[in-house]
């Protein structure tokens, strides 16, 4: 088991380009089973859950082909085949369930796993099942399993509502979508995501003669078609990836650049460093936080969907917070119990304190090294981020939580002038 033994206290400096998105590339890897001709797919990032998706769709009948870094595969899906995604890959990852309404659209028939709760709270299906119903599947949930069936003549479009109290489901909505390009007639997703990954995903799925529109918005329309051919794509920039750079370089008064991004998707995280007091710039395709000459001001955030502050960042502003001036309030709308990072962060000498759904931080702490253990993907990177704003050294236990998001984060940070190194942990944990 690896760990990252970090010597903080770098200001970090220097440019690094985004690698392509975890989030997008799931569902687009799990839509080329849609396909009756093979499709091509760029900047796929080399990541531990992209290799399980690689997996998945092998047991699946899929012929994947790839370059030597795994950046660019060609997948050829044929349409009978293996329905069943087995819990042994679907408990490795979450995202296996986006694979439920592609095989049900074409193969008829779809057997997966229900993917459970993780550490950073319970994330029911059932969305996902009902949307598959509206198109007139028959879905029976037992033994822990998820078993979808067809009628007859195939899925019929429908009309259905995506999102609960809690907001929309982004897997959901494009589970929902991918199921719904080969029923006959229309189909109309109401309260669908609006994340810039379910728009990649309708942009690949029209390249290879999808009719979907309003992808983007809160209303999807989807056209069924009879057959869909192959087609090409390209990974759009992780936004969770860039905006985690950004905040180290935020932390540590840096200059970081991030190029081959996409600033428009973080407008919510560029008006808080505007409003807080980090000074940076954007470009087209690239983003640059720059020194801070005096402290960020602490600012309460809440977590929402997008167009809203990223639950998928809440944790690494959190630890930026921990070094700026005053006290903030962190709440998540999205995942309520996702603070495993409040205790570790506070073994670095941040003043933290939960309430609930909510976390107070008491800003201007003097962080100083210490071991602490990752709980999950983006907790980790707080920790990181932590690490590299406190002095002595900081070591992350369990970075394989990093490596399921990040590709090579301790390569890039070191190329911003980090003291960070990848090791065998020796410790038991």
């Amino acid at each position: 088991m690896d760990c990252f033994r970090i010597q903080g206290g770098e200001k970090l400096a220097g440019k690094v380009l985004a690698a392509g998105s975890k989030n997008a590339a799931l569902p687009m890897l799990a839509a080329s089973l849609l396909m009756d001709d093979p499709v091509r797919l760029t900047r796929l990032p080399a990541l531990e859950d992209i290799r399980t998706m690689r997996a998945l769709l092998s047991d699946l009948g899929a012929s994947v082909e790839s370059n030597d870094d795994a950046s660019e595969w060609q997948i050829s899906c044929p349409a009978e085949g293996p329905t069943e995604a087995p819990y042994e890959i679907v408990r490795r990852m979450r995202a296996s369930v986006a694979v439920l309404g592609p095989l049900l659209a074409r193969r008829g028939r779809a057997k997966v796993s229900l993917p459970g709760g993780c550490v950073i709270g319970v994330r029911p299906i059932d969305l996902h099942l009902k949307g598959l119903a509206a198109l007139g599947a028959k879905i029976h949930v037992k033994h822990g399993e998820v078993i979808a069936e067809a009628p007859a003549g195939g899925l019929r479009g429908g009309q259905v509502y995506l999102a609960s109290r809690w907001g929309s489901t982004v897997l959901g909505t494009a589970n929902v979508m991918m199921a719904a390009t080969l029923a006959k007639g229309r189909t109309t997703l109401d309260g669908s995501a609006q994340e810039p990954e379910i728009v990649a995903l309708a942009e690949f799925l029209n390249s290879c003669g999808a009719r979907v529109a309003g992808a983007g918005s809160t209303q999807i329309r989807i056209d069924g078609v009879t057959s869909l051919g192959g087609g090409s794509g390209r990974i759009p920039a992780d936004r969770i990836e860039t905006g985690t750079l950004l905040l180290a370089g935020a932390a540590t008064c840096g200059d970081v650049e991030v190029g081959d991004c996409q600033p428009t998707e973080l407008a919510v995280l560029l008006d808080m460093f505007q409003s807080c007091g980090v000074p940076f710039r954007q470009g087209e395709d690239w983003l640059r936080v720059m020194p801070w000459t005096k402290r960020p001001r602490a600012l309460d955030i809440c977590c929402r969907p997008y167009p809203g502050f990223p639950t998928d960042l809440q944790a690494q502003w959190m630890a930026f917070s921990t070094v700026a001036e005053g006290l903030a309030m962190v709440s998540d709308s999205v995942y309520p119990d996702r603070f495993m990072h409040v205790a570790e962060l506070n073994r670095l000498g941040a003043h933290i304190r939960r309430e609930g759904g909510s976390a107070w931080i008491l800003g201007q702490a003097q962080l100083s090294g210490a071991p602490v253990l990752a709980s999950d993907l983006r907790a980790s990177a707080a920790l990181v981020i932590g690490g590299l704003a406190a002095s002595g050294e900081t070591i992350v236990r369990r970075v394989y939580h990093l490596d399921r998001g990040y590709q090579q984060l301790e390569r890039k940070l070191s190329d911003l002038g980090a003291k960070v190194r990848r090791e065998v942990d020796e410790e038991p944990v």
